[in-house]
């Protein structure tokens, strides 16, 4: 899977987007997209359906993503604008499928903003004071809102610094397990602690995979700034995939310190497991590490909060939402409806959800985009440009496919009951805008 050799770009007059970002500046971009706070939450719940050995589905998990990354570079580097699953599914299926896409996407960072949502009301808050989670909820969400919509600017300077607090924070704690393990309280045992009482050593690793994958999504959104790199042919490749083996590598080391540190039965029952490492640990304030993972989950609601307003604004411009999602504030001019809509959305599914059911829902509809991304590539390999592209051999999509069905086995029912009542509104929804698309052309 390596990208081909490719000659400098001609100067591209055809996007009215600035292209500064380099292949580091893009790598930092797509690490911080990634790493971040799914594996602050989910941790302990990896660990109920896998067993002590968190790292295994850790692992298994970034396997199966870089699958799927693999045809992402393939896609941007052949079609280098911005748009993503929904674009590429629209080129190979129609705007239907298209569409789908698309509102699959807008419906995960919904999901995903109500699970860090409730992973910020949980222990970790609890180092500090202990409030009822539906004012936790109400307030969180609301701050988060109007953070959004005072603009985008403020919002990302914020990011930058929380970017930087919460890989501090996974550092510490891979540090914290490394000084446990060498003043002989680690249990290595646990490390190759597979299965659990329902589930045998395979089957527990898949279904602990299904919430690891969480852990690694982000790096889908990243397609939307392939206008803005100077040369995404060759940058956007070693970026995308030097940014996931990164976050794997610190994933994995973070699952090796929570096996090794705390017994497995401590770190399901709590809602801030890495916090447990702390605990054991010693040495470090526990309301210091407490400060930073809520700097983390908050951030990451922040960035997924901004992503699904704005995608909704564009959907509803594009005539594919309801306008009322177009209104902006005439001062910001920011996408208030939007936001508003899309926080109420969020407020509503952590009112009725837990962090461990939200986050499986959030897998399924993005394990529906990358199986429609996947197969996208395979159609589209009949499409040929002139430009050199990165290539991935033809397994690699036919195995992301594969993959995306293998862990939506694993997803239980309930959840499937929620996904399915999302694709149903977004199938209505698609078969809407693909008429409307038939009689405009």
């Amino acid at each position: 899977m390596n990208p081909l050799r490719t000659t400098p770009p001609a100067k591209d007059s055809s996007t009215p987007l600035r292209k500064t970002l380099t292949t580091s500046l893009l790598y930092f971009f797509i690490l911080g997209d990634v790493l971040g706070a799914g594996v602050y939450v989910l941790v302990g719940q990896v660990a109920a359906e896998s067993g002590g050995a968190v790292w295994a589905p850790l692992l298994v998990a970034l396997c199966l993503a870089l699958l799927t990354a693999a045809s992402y570079a393939e896609l941007v580097t052949k079609y280098p604008r911005a748009g993503g699953a929904s674009h590429y599914a629209t080129l190979a299926y129609g705007p239907f499928l298209g569409f789908l896409a698309g509102f699959c996407m807008l419906a995960a960072g919904i999901v995903s903003v109500a699970a860090l949502t409730r992973g910020f009301g949980g222990d970790y808050l609890s180092e500090f004071i202990t409030l009822p989670v539906v004012l936790v909820t109400i307030v969180f969400l609301t701050a988060l809102a109007l953070l959004n919509a005072r603009g985008i600017r403020e919002s990302t300077r914020a990011n930058v610094v929380a970017t930087v607090i919460e890989v501090s924070g996974l550092l510490l704690v891979v540090g914290l397990g490394a000084w446990i393990v060498l003043r002989g309280d680690g249990d290595m045992g646990r490390l190759t602690d597979l299965g659990t009482s329902r589930e045998g050593p395979v089957a527990a690793v898949l279904s602990g995979a299904v919430l690891a994958y969480y852990s690694f999504v982000g790096f889908e959104t990243s397609v939307n700034v392939a206008e803005e790199t100077r040369d995404p042919r060759r940058s956007y490749p070693r970026a995308l995939f030097g940014a996931l083996l990164t976050a794997g590598a610190v994933y994995v080391l973070v699952g090796v310190a929570a096996a090794v540190a705390v017994p497995t039965g401590q770190l399901t029952e709590s809602s801030g497991p890495l916090l447990e490492v702390v605990r054991v640990a010693g040495g470090v304030p526990t309301e210091l590490f407490g400060a930073i993972a809520l700097v983390a989950v908050a951030n990451g609601a922040l960035l997924t909060g901004i992503m699904s307003s704005r995608l909704a604004y564009g959907m509803a411009r594009d005539g594919l939402l309801p306008r009322f999602l177009t209104k902006v504030l005439p001062g910001r001019r920011t996408p208030w409806a939007a936001i508003a809509t899309t926080t109420a959305l969020s407020l509503a599914l952590a009112l009725t959800g837990d962090v461990s059911t939200l986050a499986s829902t959030l897998v399924l509809l993005l394990l529906v985009v990358f199986f429609l991304v996947n197969t996208s590539l395979l159609v589209l390999r009949r499409d040929t440009v002139s430009q050199d592209h990165f290539r991935a051999p033809t397994l690699v999509p036919v195995l992301g496919a594969l993959s995306c069905v293998l862990l939506a086995t694993q997803i239980e029912r309930d959840v499937w009951w929620r996904g399915l009542i999302v694709l149903a509104v977004g199938a209505g929804l698609g078969a809407i805008a693909a008429l409307r698309s038939r009689r405009s052309s």
